[in-house]
């Protein structure tokens, strides 16, 4: 990416790389910027879609058409910076209006370096990457653009989300530690593949001492900090490239330690079971996404159905009618997508290992599935009975 100076006035251009272009202003820096085409659904929560490390290499076109009402504040980052390489938006707000607000959102993006476009139809952009799925696109702003063919042949030249290993480029370089609010319960080892800043909050708040570990961690690591239980975090990329962390996933399993994964944790699960993984055409990204939870095993009560937090382009491909027989016992298909039957997550019957593909500790919202780390509680206290 190579950025200059603010300029919201400066035009810009949005190429994707099937050819087609959109012509708006620059919102952000400028310069020019590449990434994988992806759309989001939430009409709130932008200032977490930026800052979540999933985001990474991605460039997010807002499908809600007015962004930026609420500024920019210091208190809802997910993380230390934003991650985005891109960002779209159809009519930014001119003014920020909101309490906590301390910036723009514009400035936010200019200061970051972040290149965007604004002032283009999102809404026909959306329909396209539907119907022709999430592509490699390029965003390139300022006075002198090149020609349309020079651009297209610089965004067919960028790398593509298949096939990336892109959880070590997000992570944590050195193992830190989120105390227990109040009275410690549980110690977690939790491993970064790209995690949002809310989920060791959200342990934290039901007295777990979190000890965040580098994507790089070994089992030895894990279990110097003597956990009740193990996580593993969201993150970007391929999951077929994600092979030291399956086979972590897989040293865990072995030893029977309650284990919680979330988004990217759900796809490490799935391989580590000996299940596929998939590219979906153009991903779930949004925070309005039907969610249903099958079957009745145990304490999870089949049939409920949850709206949930998503951002996933890559997904498990598991039996959905029964249970399968995997190296670590049988395993199950605890919940699916209702917009398109995906897999949306998984649990072992016979080890106290769950995961799921979306995201319980959403900031910005909904927060239908914020019990599910109570099961993971749940399964500590079970442990250690």
């Amino acid at each position: 990416m190579t950025t200059s100076t603010r300029g919201a006035s400066a035009p810009a251009v949005l190429v994707l790389e099937d050819g087609r272009t959109f012509r708006g202003r620059a919102y952000g820096a400028v310069g020019e910027t590449f990434g994988e085409a992806v759309f989001s659904t939430g009409m709130t929560g932008y200032q977490e879609t930026l800052t979540d490390p999933s985001y990474h290499r991605q460039v997010v076109v807002m499908t809600a058409p007015h962004i930026g009402n609420t500024g920019v504040n210091d208190e809802d980052p997910e993380s230390q910076r934003i991650w985005v390489s891109g960002y779209v938006v159809r009519d930014p707000a001119r003014t920020p209006s909101n309490w906590r607000s301390r910036r723009s959102l514009d400035e936010e993006l200019t200061a970051q370096g972040v290149v965007g476009i604004s002032g283009i139809d999102t809404r026909a952009l959306t329909r396209h990457l539907r119907e022709r799925g999430a592509m490699r696109v390029g965003i390139f702003s300022g006075e002198a653009i090149a020609d349309e063919a020079t651009l297209l042949a610089k965004v067919q030249a960028a790398p593509q989300m298949k096939g990336a290993d892109l959880s070590g480029e997000v992570a944590t370089a050195e193992t830190y530690v989120v105390p227990a609010i109040g009275t410690k319960r549980f110690t977690v080892a939790a491993i970064d593949l790209g995690i949002k800043g809310m989920t060791p909050h959200r342990m934290a708040e039901r007295g777990i001492e979190v000890h965040v570990l580098p994507a790089t961690a070994t089992a030895e690591d894990i279990y110097a900090v003597d956990p009740d239980g193990v996580f593993f975090s969201n993150g970007p990329g391929d999951p077929a490239t994600a092979d030291h962390p399956v086979s972590l996933m897989r040293a865990v399993l072995e030893r029977s330690t309650p284990l919680f994964g979330i988004c990217f944790g759900n796809q490490i699960l799935g391989r580590a079971l000996g299940f596929g993984t998939f590219k979906l055409k153009y991903g779930h990204r949004g925070i309005n996404q039907p969610v249903q939870e099958r079957g009745a095993t145990g304490t999870w009560t089949g049939g409920k159905v949850e709206v949930t937090a998503h951002n996933h382009g890559f997904a498990v491909d598991a039996p959905l009618d029964a249970p399968s027989d995997t190296p670590f016992g049988r395993a199950e298909v605890s919940h699916v997508c209702l917009n398109d039957n995906v897999v949306e997550g998984l649990r072992l019957l016979d080890r106290p290992a769950f995961s799921v593909q979306y995201h319980p500790e959403a900031a910005a919202g909904p927060h239908d599935a914020a019990y599910l780390f109570d099961r993971f509680v749940s399964l500590m206290e079970g442990q250690r009975a």
